[in-house]
Formats: C-alpha cells, sequence, structure tokens
C-alpha cells in the first residue's frame, strides 16, 4: 500500500528537480538525485517483522533498486537489539518479536557503502480494536456498489490517529469448465490428418480458483474533531456491482493502525503529494523529511518512515445476492463468446471430423488446442465449443489452492 505511494511520490520528486515550473523539454533524468528509501513498520503483532532498504530511481527506470547487503537492525531502550536479514528484496528479523507498550524503539541501517542512518525513538501508541466490519449497498457518483466500513472506539480516548489497509481474496468459478480436457496429439510432420484428439479425466482443480490483492492507496483518519474516540462507518473500499472480483463469493481483511501524531502527518503528507494532479500545478511537493536521518553525513537526503503501530485485524465475507439482491451478477473476469471460425456467423460449431469438406474441422481443431489458448467444452451433439482457456480453466490466471482462511 505505501510502497506504490512511496515511489509514486519519488517519480513527481524527479520530476520536480527536472522540471521546476517550466514546460517539460523531455521525459529523462538530467538532474537526478540518488537517495535511500526506507520504509519500516514494527506492530505489536508477534511475527516476522520487516524492513525494505532501497534508493530512489530515474524517469526512464521501471523499478527501484534494492540495497543489498546492508546491516538492519532494531534496538529498545533496555538494550535488547533485533537483527534482520537480507531475504529477497526485504529485510525481515531473525526471530519473531512485537513491540512492547513499555518500551521504546529504534532503527538503524548501515548500507554496503558505509553509510548509517537512524531513526528517531518511537513508541507503541494505544491498542484499539476494530469493532465492526460491515458491506453495504450504497450508490456513489452514480454507480450503484458495495462499500465495506471499518468501526473502532477507543475509550480511552487515546489513538486518534488511524491508518488502514486492506487484503481482498475473491472465489473465481470457471463458466465452461468440463471435468475432462482435450489433448492434441499430433502426427508426424506432413500427416494429413495431423493427429488426434484424445480426452483425459482433469487430475487437478480448473473449475474454482482464488485470486487476492492487496490495496495500494493510503486510508487515513483521525478523531481530533469528535469529543469521543470513535471510528464511525469509515469507507476502507467501494466496489462496483458490475466488478466480477464480487460475482460469486469476496473476503475481505482489514487492518487498522494506530499511530502517533508525527506518522500520521507524515503519511497525509506522502498522501497529499501522491494525489497531486500534475507536478506543474502551483503546488510543489519539494522535499519533506520522515523520521530517519543520516548518522555521518548531515545533508544528506535521507525518504522514508519508521513507524511503531498498534495494529488490529478483522475479516469480512459475503455473496453477491446477500449484499445486492435482485441485481444482475456482473460478468465473468473474462469475455467467453463461442468462437467463430469462419465469416459465417451461422457457422459456430467446430465439427470434429477430418474429410475435405469444409464443415470438417479436425485440423483446426488440433491447432487451437496446441495453441494452449482454448478450452474444450462439448456441444449437445458431439461438436466441440473452443472457449478463450480463461473460460475453461481458472489456473490459467489464478490459484486453485484454497486459502486457509477460507470459509464458504
Amino acid at each position: 500500500m505505501k510502497k506504490s505511494l512511496l515511489y509514486k511520490f519519488l517519480v513527481t520528486i524527479i520530476l520536480s528537480s527536472v522540471l521546476g515550473c517550466t514546460t517539460p523539454y523531455q521525459y529523462q533524468t538530467n538532474g537526478f538525485e540518488d537517495a535511500v528509501v526506507i520504509e519500516a513498520t514494527l506492530t505489536n503483532q508477534f511475527k516476522t517483522q520487516e524492513v525494505k532498504v532501497s534508493r530512489t530511481y530515474k524517469l526512464e527506470e521501471k523499478t527501484p533498486t534494492f540495497e543489498s547487503k546492508a546491516v538492519v537492525f532494531i534496538t529498545d531502550d533496555i538494550g535488547n537489539k533485533y537483527d534482520f536479514k537480507e531475504n529477497g528484496e526485504l529485510y525481515v528479523s531473525v526471530n519473531q518479536f512485537q513491540a512492547n507498550p513499555d518500551r521504546t524503539y529504534q532503527l538503524h541501517i548501515r548500507t554496503s557503502n558505509g553509510r548509517s542512518y537512524i531513526s528517531t525513538t518511537e513508541k507503541l501508541p494505544q491498542q484499539t480494536q476494530i469493532d465492526k466490519l460491515e458491506a453495504k449497498s450504497v450508490t456513489k457518483n452514480g454507480v450503484l456498489g458495495v462499500e465495506v466500513t471499518v468501526n473502532s472506539n477507543d475509550p480511552t480516548n487515546n489513538s486518534r490517529y488511524y491508518r488502514y489497509e486492506y487484503e481482498e481474496t475473491y472465489k473465481i468459478i470457471a463458466p465452461k469448465w468440463y471435468y475432462q480436457k482435450a489433448v492434441p496429439v499430433l502426427f508426424a510432420p506432413g500427416s494429413n490428418p495431423k493427429g488426434k484428439v484424445i480426452f483425459e479425466d482433469r487430475k487437478t482443480e480448473a473449475r474454482i480458483c482464488f485470486s487476492s490483492q492487496k490495496s495500494n492507496e493510503l486510508l487515513l483518519t483521525n478523531t481530533n474533531q469528535l469529543a469521543q474516540d470513535k471510528v464511525t462507518d469509515f469507507p476502507v473500499r467501494f466496489i462496483s456491482s458490475k466488478d466480477p472480483i464480487i460475482r460469486n463469493r469476496y473476503s475481505i481483511l482489514v487492518k487498522q493502525y494506530v499511530q502517533n501524531l508525527a506518522a500520521h502527518t507524515f503519511f497525509e503528507t506522502l498522501k497529499e503529494i501522491s494525489n497531486t494532479g500534475s507536478i506543474l500545478s502551483q503546488t510543489q511537493p519539494g522535499f519533506f523529511y520522515g523520521n530517519i536521518n543520516p548518522v555521518d553525513n548531515p545533508g544528506e537526503k535521507v525518504i522514508g518512515y519508521f513507524d511503531v503501530s498498534s495494529y488490529s485485524e478483522k475479516r469480512l465475507f459475503f455473496n453477491f445476492t446477500e449484499v445486492l439482491p435482485g441485481q444482475l451478477i456482473p460478468e465473468y473476469q473474462y469475455n467467453c463468446p463461442v468462437p467463430i471460425p469462419e465469416a459465417d456467423v451461422d457457422d459456430f460449431i467446430f465439427k470434429y471430423c477430418f474429410s475435405p469438406i469444409p464443415e470438417c474441422k479436425g485440423n483446426l481443431i488440433l491447432d487451437l488446442l496446441s495453441s494452449g489458448t482454448k478450452a474444450y467444452f462439448p456441444e449437445e451433439n458431439g461438436d466441440y465449443i473452443l472457449y478463450p482457456l480463461e473460460c475453461g480453466d481458472c489456473t490459467s490466471f489464478s490459484s486453485n489452492i484454497k486459502p486457509s482462511f477460507w470459509i464458504d
């Protein structure tokens, strides 16, 4: 979630430094300034904690550069040290641990070029649980859909600043699945017919799949203007009634982070800059600092924040018909029309035969199945219908592994 916005901000920073307030000459970086980028959120979850260390990248580059071979660790105010190790493009804690409300924490990083960085000391805010998640039928900007809202309450009035993320998972059912798979067996080159089709019972699940995706926006709110520290019906997700992800069964895991004022201000600023419609607008972003500073080079720019947050989560399931009864079920993720091999719109059936007559499509069937882009589906009289592969085999774009948390 933070990652996409943070890098969008970095591109904005780079563009601003190159273009200033004038019309762009070219979209190539001429005044690039290399800077370290640090993303770290420590929570009170007992788990393997994570830190991301990378560098800014030029406009003509597509992805950030991971800062490998760094030394990363977190310390607390009584001398405990939590070491991290490199794992892919992350640094993960060697041992599982959690933030304690009685301790303060500090992030330390030393990159492979010998540069060191240290955060301010941070303390775990008040822990507040999510009270309720709800999915409601609403119309927003003329679009009917489902809105997921969160409710939270801190009777001590100490939380105040909240950030949300979510992970959504949805069930996919291939509409043109068939229990048998049509397998082309090709003969020697030059043979006529080219081969034959045999049918094999499917040995793996290809009808029901599950896909997941994470939020990619900053969802922030605060209760400063309220007499009570209550988050009421805060919208974390809106899904159009035509979106195929809610065609069958849908689940969302909402994650709540209670932050302090400084962290909230950082992410509010990041969100404001990331939402700037144009880098040539009157509001130029410039550079803003987080709570991580260089040790040896006081003038060096460091981008990022060491966030220590209290964590809570809650999961919600719903079926389309439960929230939007009487509404049309959304279309499948892929268009599944009957393929038409000839220009004649009446000729929409693939007849499995190999004689010279035009109706016979045996060789064409072999070609289409061999391409790996088509899935067989039987026609009533025994002929073939070859749909796009995604229509008959959901594993072509999703996973057939049922998540451990899934409840039907």
